[in-house]
């Protein structure tokens, strides 16, 4: 469980979508080159959130893994909201119409319905007194049977593409569609005569990004 409570309310959500990331070890990891003010908080202890802004939209919330030094992350994908679903529908700009499965489906889509910014770099989530923190499920919150977890690539990634580090709840609905990483299409430049106009723009259609890389 992941919740974080504000001035406006607690929001909490069952995880059901994780992304494994492995330090100096993983050219997909953000810490793959070595520590940058960014990232500092991946080489820090364990437990702790490392929170950071992507493509200038998103934020995407992370848990550091390993011991100091070492700068592992596991991205927080997606999950259910279980409680405070109205004050995650508001923060999402969600009517009473729309399913409540996209509230957090996504690392994205998590962050904006909990609320979690760069303010939260470096919280503690295992401090039990912290606003944003991890917990583990407690009666009805539990399965009545264990649940079975997948694994497959990572969604986005350009680098370690194939390495199975992504891990989901089979058949939540809540899990997030998977998506290889699209490389942007290059185009060689053609010299033009200085006596020739040209009569048009050629325009390279965008490739959309990934939402979070971790």
């Amino acid at each position: 469980m992941l919740e974080h409570e504000t001035a406006d309310g607690l929001v909490a959500i069952m995880l059901s979508e994780v992304e494994a990331y492995a330090g100096s070890a993983d050219p997909a990891s953000h810490s793959f080159r070595g520590m940058t003010g960014r990232n500092a908080v991946m080489f820090g202890p364990p437990g702790h959130a490392y929170v950071y802004f992507t493509y200038g939209m998103h934020f995407c919330a992370n848990v550091v893994c390993s011991p100091p030094g070492v700068a592992t992350g596991i991205l927080l994908r997606a999950g259910r909201v279980v409680v405070g679903e109205d004050l995650a529908r508001r923060r999402r700009g969600f009517d009473s119409a729309r399913s409540p499965r996209d509230l957090a489906r996504g690392p994205a889509r998590l962050c904006q319905a909990l609320a979690i910014n760069r303010s939260q770099d470096g919280v503690d989530l295992l401090d039990p007194s912290s606003r944003l923190r991890l917990r583990a499920a407690i009666g009805d919150e539990r399965a009545a049977e264990p649940r079975e977890i997948e694994a497959g690539p990572r969604v986005g990634v350009s680098q370690a593409a194939d390495i199975p580090w992504r891990f989901w709840l089979a058949g939540d609905a809540t899990v997030s569609p998977y998506r290889r990483a699209v490389p942007r299409r290059k185009t060689s430049a053609t010299p033009v005569s200085p006596h020739v106009k040209a009569s048009k723009v050629s325009v390279v259609p965008r490739v959309p990004k990934p939402e979070c890389p971790g």
